[in-house]
């Protein structure tokens, strides 16, 4: 049986292809694991734009439920086949959720039609829009809402779907008037009837190559298959549509010197059409001149703090100029920009003891994000708290490279990776051998077993002036909440 003609499910169910797809009328849509943070936006554009939402997720808490509810958005717990007893027209099944699914078994029992997040994005929210689109192993988050802010603070009224609050809007989407959506394109796979890359969805205008990396080690087999899928991404970039990217990574210029649509390099290269031109970091702010062409552009001021963030406000410059607007405009947004939650995000200060959160997990942007810190608290000691929790970062795959990359750290804490039992044996991430080769690169680091003991250790060790940076890609058990409140 080919697998174009029909996927099998583990339960004996079926689901056709042909009911892959977006029916011509649609009323009600039905959201899989809506509590998803792209889902759950998905699901409150829908609404915004006067569809019957309805949505099921195991993990129904505060603060997506509240805001889902707020919107309208009915919410069901858990997963049942009854909760598509009303014959949604349309079913939107995240990327987590598994073939054996009770309700995509429901959804094949009943026929229904249904598709994945991002062809519901393409469909309903990026139809008739200019696509800005943000790819990269790093940086997407922080680019896509920097680009996204230019453009709202420019009076454009852009849409955007993005991986991250924004404190400026306090939400991580915007279903705008304006031409131009903003989307944070992902390179993890679409579903579990499409093993594709998200991003193969999307047709750009524009779109921004910020880092193409090993990472995703539970999708990917190593950097050639990411390289690979990057590939496709830029392959299908129309010769008349735009594609500005980083100009010091060699798997993003390879690729970019296979495609044949319109270039804009960016970075600190001088031969580059966007450069970084010379930087004055003066807490809280970092004042940067930008260079176009070889010509000043200006002279702009941002509280986005370190040399990669420098970057990405460039490949958003970049982006805003190339769609018309003017520098005045751009540098109004960045002086008003208020960054990303979970990026160096200060939790709060007690003790005259700095909390602060970084969604920080892969070793580039640990290294990164460490830097950008000793830069603006460059008297200050800098304590790591860090938490493997990814795919990629439970596993092996890169025990050698984090040894390496917590210099600017004065203390490591390393916490046990909470579900390593999900990882094969002889593939584990260690954090005692982390800890014992940072020990042996004369850094003062230690390894816990929890998170209880972790907070406990830094309430009785911190001084005031420590800055206490926290990075995991998860709600790490509550920890600065609780560490804020143990200080």
């Amino acid at each position: 049986m080919k697998k174009t003609d029909q996927i099998e499910k583990e339960s004996g169910a079926m689901i056709m292809p042909e009911n892959n797809r977006i029916p011509k009328k649609v009323k009600t849509v039905h959201l899989i694991a809506v509590c998803g943070t792209a889902m759950g936006a998905l699901a409150c554009m829908l609404k915004d734009m006067g569809y019957q939402v309805t949505g099921s997720d195991n993990n129904i808490y505060p603060p997506m439920s509240r805001f889902l509810e707020d919107k309208g958005v009915s919410i069901m717990a858990g997963f049942d086949g009854s909760h598509l007893s009303y014959r949604p027209d349309l079913v939107v099944v995240g990327n987590a959720v598994p073939r054996e699914n009770a309700e995509v078994v429901a959804t094949a029992e009943m026929a229904l039609c249904y598709c994945s997040m991002p062809q519901a994005v393409n469909h309903f929210v990026a139809a008739g829009k200019r696509q800005l689109l943000v790819a990269g192993t790093h940086g997407k988050t922080t680019t896509s809402a920097i680009l996204a802010w230019i453009l709202y603070s420019a009076g454009r009224e852009p849409s955007f779907i993005i991986g991250g609050i924004l404190p400026n809007f306090m939400s991580n989407y915007r279903t705008g008037t304006g031409d131009c959506i903003v989307i944070e394109a992902d390179e993890y796979d679409t579903a579990f009837f499409d093993k594709g890359p998200k991003f193969l969805h999307y047709t750009p205008e524009a779109a921004i190559l910020t880092s193409v990396e090993f990472d995703h080690a539970d999708i990917y087999r190593d950097v050639d298959h990411v390289r690979d899928a990057f590939g496709r991404f830029v392959a299908k970039i129309s010769p008349d549509s735009l594609l500005v990217s980083v100009d010091d990574d060699p798997n993003v210029t390879g690729l970019a010197g296979l495609v044949s649509c319109k270039q804009l390099p960016y970075g600190m290269k001088t031969d580059s059409p966007w450069q970084l031109g010379a930087t004055d970091i003066q807490p809280p702010a970092t004042r940067f001149q930008v260079i176009k062409n070889g010509q000043d552009y200006g002279s702009f001021q941002t509280r986005m703090i370190g040399a990669h963030n420098l970057k990405n406000t460039l490949a958003a410059i970049a982006v805003a100029d190339y769609i018309g607007v003017t520098p005045e405009k751009i540098g109004d947004a960045l002086a008003s920009f208020s960054g990303v939650r979970r990026r160096q995000e200060i939790r709060g200060e007690k003790r005259g003891v700095i909390v602060m959160d970084d969604f920080a997990h892969h070793p580039t942007a640990v290294r990164e994000t460490l830097r950008a810190v000793r830069s603006h608290f460059s008297r200050n000691r800098i304590i790591a708290v860090f938490e493997p929790r990814t795919n990629s970062s439970m596993r092996r795959v890169f025990q050698q490279e984090y040894a390496t990359v917590f210099d600017p750290a004065d203390r490591i804490c390393v916490r046990k990776p909470s579900m390593l039992q999900k990882v094969p044996e002889g593939e584990r991430f260690s954090s005692e051998r982390l800890v014992a080769d940072l020990k042996q690169r004369g850094k003062d680091a230690a390894h816990f077993e929890n998170t209880e003991s972790i907070i406990d250790d830094l309430a009785r060790s911190s001084l005031g002036g420590d800055v206490i940076l926290i990075m995991s890609n998860g709600g790490f058990d509550n920890i600065h909440e609780r560490l804020l409140d143990a200080l």
